[in-house]
């Protein structure tokens, strides 16, 4: 249900209800942030995404206690003048709002757009914008006409680095470049998700593999304000991603340096939960690649070894999802401990190889499906023979939480073993049977 109480942020002020443009709302990230904002506090969501699958949960029905709070748009950020509206519309009504003093104003201006739509413009193009603007002015304005932006858009699976570095790079810097562009001239406040690819390679990884520095902190763990950037060459297209989302990060700062944005920027370490990614043939498409975790939940459901890209040797941490968005929920509720900051949002406690995170998953899928692992768990195989040509990769991603643990007092809580559990749970009710009939289909033809 529903928080009833009045909310307070972590210096004891009272926190008023916002307008949040969430774009990306319908991924694994915006789903559990939509979850989260719709049933703890008063906020109104606009999410922005091309699919709803996985907040069709949040939209249906209207006896829904946050009924009203939440609205769906389906729009591509690539191509859609809509966007900026979206963005927009509560500073649009602001002045209009704070002139008028009362909330009947509003709807006594609503009301008349709607009149003119109908008799003035009819069924022309102009009225159903006007239409469609009212009724978003509308929605800011019943939340006491504050807002923000939060992009989650962007392509980020491995897979897709290599085979559509164009896609990746567009994705990722060309059509995030307007969304920063309306916040800033519009002076809204924006969360923009970037990537601990960022980081790229650790210092340690161009020692000799020898060297007793390589196990010293300082040459692996990966600081918000001092650690470099560090990337492979140009024709190691695999960078692709790091560099582009690299690229807005600064964007993005010389925007707030220059320009007064407000930004907070959020760098994830691999976040794990239900809903994240997609199976193969099940509920995307047969030859897609998900991450780590759904490629190997995908193994699991199959009864298929996992498959370890040059060993699993790459050293990897993972937080729950869940742990991870009480960290954003904190920074859209503390802009003044938030702006301006970037933030890595990961667990240092749940480090392991990729090698170790698929001999735990094997463990724990075999507890909550009941059956028995396979023979041969687990088989190597190339990055080439698996991602194909261009490939490279960060040998260690673990992060540092002095900033967000100062500035928000976040800490994660939940422990690997018990993530996989949740996670893998998820997986084998919500797949195990498709999967199974999938595999059953070829033989009986």
């Amino acid at each position: 249900m529903t928080s009833s109480t009045a909310r307070v942020d972590l210096d004891g002020n009272p926190v008023k209800p916002l307008t949040i443009c969430m774009i990306g709302a319908g991924g694994f990230i915006g789903s559990h942030l939509c979850e989260k904002l719709l049933s703890e506090t008063q906020h109104t969501v606009l999410a922005v995404d091309v699919y709803n699958d996985k907040i069709k949960h949040l939209l249906e029905p209207d006896s829904l206690p946050w009924a009203g709070r939440i609205q769906f748009h389906r729009i591509n950020i690539k191509n859609d003048s809509r966007l900026e509206g979206l963005i927009k519309c509560s500073d649009l009504l602001l002045d209009f709002v704070f002139e008028s003093e009362n909330l009947s104003a509003v709807k006594l201006f609503y009301v008349q757009i709607v009149w003119i739509c109908i008799f003035k413009f009819n069924e022309s193009e102009s009225a159903v914008k006007l239409f469609y603007v009212a009724s978003l002015f509308y929605v800011a304005s019943v939340q006491y006409f504050k807002a923000l932006t939060v992009n989650l858009a962007a392509i980020c699976t491995p897979a897709d680095y290599n085979t559509r570095p164009l896609d990746t790079i567009y994705s990722n810097f060309i059509d995030a470049l307007p969304v920063v562009k309306y916040c800033s001239e519009n002076n809204k406040r924006l969360i923009h998700f970037s990537t601990c690819e960022v980081y790229g390679k650790t210092i340690g990884s161009f020692l000799p593999q020898d060297s007793p520095l390589r196990q010293d902190p300082a040459y692996y763990i990966l600081k918000e304000d001092t650690s470099p950037c560090i990337f492979g060459s140009i024709e190691k297209q695999r960078w692709s991603y790091a560099c582009a989302k690299q690229l807005i990060e600064r964007l993005i700062y010389a925007e707030g340096a220059e320009n007064g944005l407000e930004f907070t920027i959020v760098r994830p370490f691999n976040w794990i939960g239900p809903r994240m990614d997609f199976i193969p043939g099940i509920d995307g498409p047969s030859e897609g690649v998900p991450r780590v975790l759904a490629c190997f939940s995908n193994n699991l459901l199959r009864r298929e070894p996992l498959k370890l890209v040059d060993g699993g040797q790459s050293q990897r941490t993972f937080v729950y999802i869940k742990d991870a968005i009480e960290a954003v929920h904190l920074m859209i509720e503390n802009p003044a401990r938030a702006n301006g900051h970037i933030f890595n949002v990961g667990n240092p406690n749940n480090e392991v190889t990729v090698r170790q995170l698929a001999e735990m998953m094997t463990k724990v899928y075999a507890k909550v499906s009941g059956e028995d692992s396979i023979e041969t768990p687990t088989i190597d195989v190339s990055s080439k023979e698996f991602y194909g040509e261009g490939y490279d990769d960060s040998d260690k991603r673990i992060p540092d939480m002095t900033i967000i643990n100062k500035q928000l007092g976040w800490d994660p809580k939940t422990s690997l073993w018990d993530l996989l559990e949740s996670t893998l749970t998820y997986q084998h009710r919500t797949y195990a049977e498709a999967v199974r009939q999938s595999i059953a289909k070829p033989l009986a033809n």
